[in-house]
């Protein structure tokens, strides 16, 4: 029998011959990564198909789509839609999706996820305490838990407001954000990070079970182990994924520091690249470079701050030559641009950025700022307004004067 001892150096040695064994990173120039990007998450031209079928189309393209609640231009969800997809207005990401073809749960943070995604997400809750879950149970009494899922049950959907109330518990703290005191809420967050209740539709939120909500998935079988899945789809999300980290991993730490990233390189389902003049290594899908896309169009579009395009901030300012820093959870004085600031992308460069939000039945942008060294194409510019200010159903917008 092989002691332990003399196990670990074998299984080094077996490491090290992989990692010699593994092909060389696909070394990509700047201008080759930015086309590749921009075709990979939907940004050159509309998708294909419009209104409800394109929305449900670009949600299995991109593979997730962040969600959160500001609503200043429309929330980051709508905005993630409107820059793809024609013929929708605010709102309809939701209206669309829920309940059926989506459901909530943290994939790059909370996200919207393709209805399909759920028997990994059911079959990991199951395995894997996630989001502080131990936290809320010992607030929460076991009987709680019960009679809310019993009571979505038989009455979904339904909003938390129209649950019975089951009193107050202590609230979760992060560093200053409080969660909820209600026993009821904190119930369902528990429901719902273990997947046996989902988000049916919002406006106000409702929760039902998942048979009702997602019949043709609910009580369908993963066909893969979720980490390797789940590599491999938020590779898809992101088109490079940083090997060093950040962000973009979110959930997903650990597995990045398994060997897991270099078995799939191994096997073929994943490359290694690396962009001209960087030393940051990513993670693509296997034939990413064969992948052919049309050129962009002329079309200016409103980026989301939590679009796929900007989660990588570095990559960006690598590729695009463009640094944006999302400044809404800055303090007033420390904001180098605005407090809801998003990027404006023209012909596959970011050319700009403004500063707007919806209010009074109109939209009012109040500050515009363009590229140095680039000229703001003002017509463009306007066409853009105009088709955001239609889809959010208020007046044409009201601008200052052209950009600074």
């Amino acid at each position: 029998m092989t002691s332990t001892s003399q196990a670990t150096p074998l299984a080094s040695e077996r490491r090290r011959r992989n990692r010699r064994a593994r092909p060389e990173p696909v070394v990509l120039s700047r201008d080759e990564a930015r086309t590749y990007l921009l075709g990979q998450l939907a940004l050159n031209r509309p998708q294909p198909k419009k209104g409800a079928a394109g929305v449900r189309a670009l949600l299995a393209r991109l593979r997730c789509i962040q969600l959160d609640p500001l609503d200043t231009l429309g929330t980051n969800a709508d905005l993630v839609t409107l820059a793809r997809v024609d013929g929708i207005a605010k709102g309809d990401v939701y209206r669309h999706l829920l309940p059926g073809h989506a459901f909530e749960h943290f994939a790059k943070e909370r996200c919207l996820l393709p209805a399909s995604a759920f028997p990994y997400y059911r079959r990991q809750a199951a395995e894997t305490p996630w989001w502080r879950l131990g936290d809320r149970l010992e607030r929460l009494a076991p009987q709680v838990l019960e009679r809310v899922l019993e009571e979505v049950a038989t009455r979904g959907p339904v909003s938390a407001a129209a649950l019975a109330d089951h009193g107050r518990v202590e609230p979760l703290d992060w560093d200053g954000w409080k969660g909820t005191p209600k026993a009821t809420s904190m119930a369902l967050e528990v429901l719902w990070t273990r997947c046996q209740v989902v988000v049916c539709g919002r406006d106000p939120k409702r929760y039902d079970i998942p048979i009702r909500a997602l019949p043709e998935h609910a009580g369908a079988e993963p066909g893969a182990a979720f980490a390797r899945w789940a590599l491999l789809e938020r590779v898809e999300a992101a088109g490079l994924l940083c090997r060093a980290g950040g962000p973009l991993w979110s959930m997903l730490h650990a597995v990045r520091t398994s060997d897991l990233p270099d078995r799939l390189i191994e096997e073929g389902a994943l490359e290694e690249a690396v962009i001209e003049g960087s030393a940051r290594r990513y993670l693509a899908p296997s034939g990413f470079r064969e992948r052919r896309f049309p050129r962009p169009d002329a079309r200016m579009r409103l980026i989301g701050p939590l679009d796929p395009v900007l989660w990588d901030r570095r990559l960006v300012a690598e590729v695009f030559g463009f640094d944006y820093v999302w400044e809404v959870y800055k303090p007033a004085a420390q904001r180098r641009w605005g407090w809801y600031v998003v990027p404006l992308l023209y012909r596959g460069r970011f050319v700009g950025r403004l500063e707007g939000r919806l209010v009074e039945g109109a939209l009012r942008i109040d500050r515009i700022w363009r590229e140095p060294g680039v000229s703001l194409d003002e017509e463009a510019l306007d066409a853009a307004l105009s088709r955001h200010a239609r889809a959010c159903g208020v007046e044409q917008p009201v601008r200052p004067a052209p950009a600074l």
